[in-house]
């Protein structure tokens, strides 16, 4: 799955969190954002209906594929995390943790 599928898919399913709310979080156009729901849809990781409480909106609901998608990515996590466990120390882990958050911060600064 390329792209920012499992990014978007993980926050759905590990977190609860809307797509277009996770999309958003991306930083990119409404016509990516939508793009890329409807190959979320169209390739069956995301289900598509009409807001019970809106008719006019539409409700992105994980499917099957995509419940089972956001569990390969977490595992795939879970494992990086394992071996770097393994590589450094726990002081150094701790170091590479806030090493990557700063940057992040940096990332959103400039945006």
């Amino acid at each position: 799955m390329p792209g920012n599928r499992p990014f978007v898919l993980g926050g759905m399913a590990n977190h609860g969190i809307e797509a277009s709310d996770r999309i958003r979080q991306l930083g990119v156009t409404r016509q990516a954002a939508s793009q890329l729901i409807d190959t979320l849809v169209v390739r069956g990781y995301l289900e598509r209906a009409v807001n019970a409480h809106d008719r006019r909106r539409m409700t992105n609901t994980l499917a099957d594929r995509g419940r089972g998608a956001a569990a390969a990515a977490r595992d795939g996590v879970l494992a990086g995390d394992a071996e770097l466990a393994t590589m450094l120390t726990p002081d150094e882990l701790i170091e590479l943790c806030a090493g990557l958050a700063a940057l992040c911060g940096i990332r959103e600064r400039v945006e």
